[in-house]
């Protein structure tokens, strides 16, 4: 977006990226005369830190994070964010490939908030993540549906609605709220301010917070609804899912995203890219070997090729 490669009029940023946006005036702020059903929207999801006065944002979805694992290959039920480190599943984990949420579950297992206070944190959680990677069979966001639907994994961390939809399909999969907490998010519609159709995008986005539209809406996709009225009409299995509507015990454990300075979000992806590009087995001198090799080769190849052409001028 900042780029100017792309051109929306709804976006849904979930709520420490909506306060980074809105820091670097990037979204439009909302004219809630063509937004009237915002009036549905529970008071749980309006005036977080992130826009108190939802100048901004729409609530449009609610969600917790936790482990989605499969019961045929894992023998005890996994109860702590320390369990995707167990060497036991090495190969068998997979873990998000984004820097935030990885950076929550380890945070999380060392005992600390999930946001950062210093750049030396992150640091030190990042190191925790290094610890891990030996366990992880890949990184993943939206590959977690066919490994974890296949029987490709045992466990892995992800988004509840998520997991109700990989559950449905299928049933050898379960889902845990870890015992030291989990990330409770709300994702937002959201207008950028380069939009183009700013008043279409807030009618469609009132047509979003519609108590019909928005119960086939979180029915369909699993995701937990911010509209009270949608919650009351939606069937028990799902009203009253673990998953999709979490325990207090739950909820008064979990901890919410906070938009981070500039210096330790820097830090996060700074450290996040070194993890992931970390080698644990010092095997790195191969890359370099492999690399020479290919570039002698092409060498080798180029060399060739001018030796026929002169040939074949002579």
């Amino acid at each position: 977006m900042k780029s100017g490669g792309a051109s929306y009029d709804v976006i849904v940023p979930s709520e420490y990226m909506v306060g980074k946006m809105i820091a670097e005036n990037m979204l439009a702020e909302l004219d809630y005369d063509n937004i009237p059903n915002m009036a549905n929207i529970g008071e749980n999801y309006l005036g977080w830190s992130y826009d108190p006065d939802n100048t901004y944002s729409v609530p449009y979805t609610w969600g917790t994070t936790g482990i989605i694992y499969n019961t045929t290959m894992v023998e005890e039920p996994p109860t702590s964010w320390a369990d995707l480190w167990d060497v036991e599943y090495a190969g068998n984990v997979l873990m998000f490939n984004n820097s935030r949420d990885a950076y929550a579950i380890a945070a999380k297992k060392m005992g600390l908030s999930l946001n950062p206070s210093s750049v030396e944190e992150v640091d030190d959680v990042m190191k925790e993540l290094q610890a891990q990677k030996s366990v992880v069979q890949a990184y993943v966001m939206d590959e977690i549906f066919d490994k974890m639907e296949g029987g490709e994994a045992a466990m892995a961390p992800y988004y509840a609605g998520d997991a109700l939809t990989m559950i449905d399909e299928n049933p050898d999969l379960a889902f845990v709220s870890p015992e030291e907490g989990v990330n409770f998010f709300v994702d937002s519609m959201c207008i950028p301010a380069s939009s183009k159709h700013k008043e279409a995008a807030e009618m469609f986005i009132n047509f979003m917070c519609e108590p019909d539209v928005g119960y086939q809406n979180c029915d369909f996709i699993g995701y937990s609804t911010p509209i009270t009225e949608v919650w009351e009409r939606l069937d028990d299995d799902l009203k009253y899912s673990p998953i999709a509507y979490p325990s207090d015990e739950v909820m008064n454990k979990a901890e919410v995203f906070v938009t981070l300075p500039d210096d330790i979000n820097a830090e996060m992806d700074a450290k996040w890219s070194e993890m992931k590009s970390y080698d644990e087995s010092g095997s790195g001198w191969l890359i370099v070997v492999f690399l020479l090799g290919a570039i002698a080769i092409s060498g080798f190849n180029i060399w060739r090729k001018m030796r026929k052409k002169v040939r074949d001028n002579y």
